[in-house]
């Protein structure tokens, strides 16, 4: 496999894993808008780690996550709890992020990090399955 996409996956990955430690500092702090926004992104860099290595990448964020889901949901090769995770996500930080009167609630922000783990968990898993370590 290209080491150039695998170095791109690794670095998104990590990216990925920084946003949810600041979604947890975020949410500590009682900021639990950007907590959202942030554990969003942990999905969302998690899911451009893993499209890095098929040399795919898509100018919106529809368009990343619809590859993904078309090439690892719908093929089986994650389950189909990650795509409610990526909606769900999606849903808050867009709200958060714009609807100036969106109130978040401190258990529904521990519960969409907490979603962001299991959705970089699951993608790290496979990851390092596929490039051996």
């Amino acid at each position: 496999m290209d080491e150039a996409k695998q170095d791109l996956c690794k670095y998104r990955l990590e990216q990925a894993e920084q946003y949810i430690k600041t979604a947890k500092n975020n949410c500590e702090a009682g900021d639990y808008k950007s907590a959202a926004n942030r554990s969003y992104y942990g999905i969302y860099q998690s899911i451009r780690s893993i499209i890095a290595l098929d040399g795919v990448e898509f100018k919106k964020h529809s368009g990343n996550i619809s590859y993904f889901r078309m090439q690892y949901i719908k093929t089986g090769v994650f389950d189909k709890s990650l795509s409610k995770i990526i909606e769900d996500s999606f849903n808050i930080r867009q709200s958060s992020d714009y609807d100036d009167f969106y109130i978040l609630s401190k258990e529904d922000t521990v519960k969409q990090i907490e979603n962001a783990e299991v959705f970089y968990n699951e993608i790290k898993n496979y990851i390092e399955k596929v490039l051996g370590g």
